[in-house]
């Protein structure tokens, strides 16, 4: 703990003095561009990743990366993502799956859950991608089939997102986007879902014209 005081000792003295000025903006409001829905595993650090400043995501973070289907029940995720959507209209909803997944080797064995009651019936939200993974690839390698479980949890969630009514009226309006994101912990490399392709490929190919158009207001800029 005296580790991280002192860190916040050295924000106030260093980072916030060089900031001052987003943060006195901050504080009238938020604008976020994306809701990013990640996973709680403390190697995924969202704005290293993603190289953005405060104010630009809304985080929601649970093991395992996972949105509830909606039902009258109220729980933390769905107000926060009701929130995101309808008060704070989010133009993208990103879900970011990970290597490594502790939560998703969970679900691959929820026999070894046992003594985490919580734990496994939170994973049950992932079993429909535990299924596909055993009608897919039955017989691969373990390592095959965590990596297919990663990529289908985050389809699988993406699909819950959809069942939830401020998030299903922004996608008839045109007015938010749905993005499923896996991260590689070990290379640092980021795989995004091409709904043309079908399949998950790197960031910069899959929003290679979004970035162009990107680099090309800041050299118009500068």
């Amino acid at each position: 703990m005296p580790r991280f005081a002192a860190g916040v000792v050295r924000f106030q003295t260093n980072v916030y003095p060089e900031k001052q000025g987003l943060f006195e903006e901050l504080s009238k409001g938020q604008s976020p561009e994306a809701l990013f829905i990640t996973c709680s595993d403390s190697r995924v650090e969202t704005a290293l990743i993603t190289q953005t400043e405060p104010g630009e995501l809304f985080i929601c973070r649970n093991a395992g990366n996972i949105v509830p289907p909606h039902t009258e029940h109220t729980g933390g995720m769905t107000a926060s993502i009701e929130y995101a959507v309808a008060v704070l209209k989010v133009p993208h909803i990103v879900v970011c799956g990970h290597t490594e997944c502790g939560a998703m080797k969970g679900a691959m064995s929820p026999d070894a859950l046992e003594s985490l009651p919580h734990v496994k019936k939170w994973l049950g939200y992932s079993k429909a991608a535990v299924d596909i993974v055993d009608s897919l690839a039955p017989d691969a390698t373990e390592e095959d089939r965590m990596k297919l479980l990663i990529e289908q949890n985050v389809l699988l969630q993406l699909q819950h997102l959809r069942t939830h009514p401020a998030v299903a009226a922004a996608l008839a309006k045109g007015t938010t986007e749905l993005h499923g994101w896996v991260y590689d912990i070990r290379s640092g490399e980021v795989e995004a879902f091409d709904e043309a392709e079908n399949r998950f490929i790197t960031v910069d190919t899959r929003y290679a014209a979004q970035i162009k158009e990107l680099a090309g207001q800041h050299t118009c800029a500068a």
